[in-house]
């Protein structure tokens, strides 16, 4: 009975296990076919045919495309949030400068390792795709909200006096984004919100158009025009840009 029941349980690892690394492929064939032909070529039928699966059996791993796709943006954005605050996390908090550049930097390093994963999570729409309700991943996404917020709140009381000369309202901002800051820090004025918003912009900018090929013709060094922006960046924050942190 013992024996027995010892191997229940290995031969339920062993499914378990079988399954996890076939779920996988799926999500790495999807990648690919995305990479292959954009975002539309992404559907089971054509995940089964290149597996040498059945459409039935493929079926019982993602019951729709709209499934497929959900896991993998949540996968993808949560992979991201890892990176970039396991980037920051690398610095000690007083290193303001530091860890913008650092959290910077590897956001940048992730999109070129995973330019598919970037599209998916920021950029091309899946035609017919719906997306859940509360969003595909929005734990990940709370996450680089609340990182990008740190970074702005804790760059405030030097940036505060470089800030343009505009008459921000919490009204000006979706609501849950506007409670969330005021939760994280109450602290801080509408203004910090707005900063947050425009370090997102400055970080994602460059790094959006090298993903999409858009710099390839007009610099041979994306990567120090990255890091030259990302100076300037810190710069115009009122912070000492570390000559020592590469983005």
């Amino acid at each position: 009975m013992e024996h027995s029941a010892t191997a229940g349980r290995q031969g339920l690892t062993r499914r378990a296990r079988l399954r996890a690394e076939t779920s996988a492929e799926i999500k790495a064939v999807a990648l690919r076919l995305m990479s292959e032909g954009g975002p539309d070529a992404i559907s089971l039928r054509a995940i089964a045919r290149e597996m040498g699966m059945t459409a039935g059996a493929i079926y019982g791993y993602y019951a729709t495309r709209d499934d497929l796709i959900t896991t993998l943006v949540r996968d993808l954005y949560g992979a991201l949030a890892d990176t970039v605050e396991a980037a920051r996390d690398a610095l000690p908090a007083e290193d303001t400068a530091g860890r913008v550049m650092a959290w910077a930097g590897a956001f940048r390093d992730w999109a070129l390792a995973h330019p598919e994963g970037f599209r998916l999570v920021y950029g091309d729409p899946v035609a017919g795709y719906q997306v859940p309700e509360g969003g595909a991943a929005p734990e990940a996404e709370r996450r680089a909200c609340a990182g990008i917020s740190d970074l702005a709140a804790a760059a405030w009381p030097h940036a505060e006096p470089f800030q343009p000369a505009v008459a921000w309202d919490w009204s000006d901002f979706d609501p849950h984004l506007a409670d969330a800051a005021r939760a994280d820090h109450p602290e801080l004025p509408p203004a910090a919100l707005a900063l947050g918003l425009r370090l997102w912009g400055r970080m994602h900018g460059l790094v959006s158009l090298e993903v999409y090929g858009h710099l390839r013709t007009q610099t041979t060094e994306p990567g120090k025009l990255y890091r030259a922006e990302m100076l300037a960046l810190v710069t115009s924050l009122g912070l000492a840009a570390p000559d020592a942190v590469r983005p």
